[in-house]
């Protein structure tokens, strides 16, 4: 029920959902709190292991129109009657995960993980400007297909035994005790 009525929280869940549609070898990680170089965490949304990569998805369950450029600290959110939110760039979100997730694995290979910014149906995505090659912007809806293209075109990079080492790292900090998550929540609102 909790889920249910947190839109960030459903909004992660439905973009689980989609994943575990996907066919073939994959392990799945949701709400990993990663320690970063300076002893604080950052929280990933979602982590697809797979043959062809480590697929990093940061979800964002928004309306209205999202206005976003890759070098810039803000997006913008416009709603129907004209009010506008600010809200942290997302690629650059993403990118903090993928290098914690980097230091986490001892790995840095770039080739090897995938930005993933997934936005609800419920949203239009009017100017979005991302030159980055491994870093996808896209509707959920549209989040699938853009995958499934991606795992055809991509050669395997990563064995299974790679996947379940990874997996076997990884899923401690799937299990963040409420201890973690409320530090984790003090540092963000202490940022702002």
């Amino acid at each position: 029920m909790k889920t249910l009525f947190d839109k960030g929280n459903y909004g992660e869940f439905l973009t689980f959902a989609e994943l575990e549609k996907l066919k073939g070898p994959k392990r799945l990680l949701t709400n990993l709190y990663l320690p970063k170089y300076d002893g604080t965490t950052t929280e990933v949304d979602l982590i697809m292991l797979h043959e062809t990569g480590l697929y990093v998805f940061e979800s964002k369950n928004y309306s209205g129109w999202i206005f976003g450029d890759e070098k810039s600290k803000n997006w913008m959110q416009v709603f129907p009657n004209k009010q506008k939110e600010k809200f942290f760039n997302p690629v650059w979100q993403n990118k903090a995960h993928i290098t914690a997730l980097k230091s986490t694995l001892g790995r840095g290979d770039e080739y090897l993980i995938k930005s993933y910014i997934v936005f609800s149906e419920r949203c239009t995505l009017k100017k979005i400007n991302v030159t980055s090659q491994n870093v996808k912007v896209l509707k959920r809806n549209a989040m699938l297909s853009s995958i499934k293209k991606e795992i055809t075109n991509t050669r395997n990079i990563m064995t299974q035994i790679e996947i379940d080492r990874m997996y076997t790292i990884l899923h401690k900090f799937s299990l963040a005790d409420s201890n973690v998550k409320q530090a984790h929540i003090k540092q963000i609102q202490m940022k702002r």
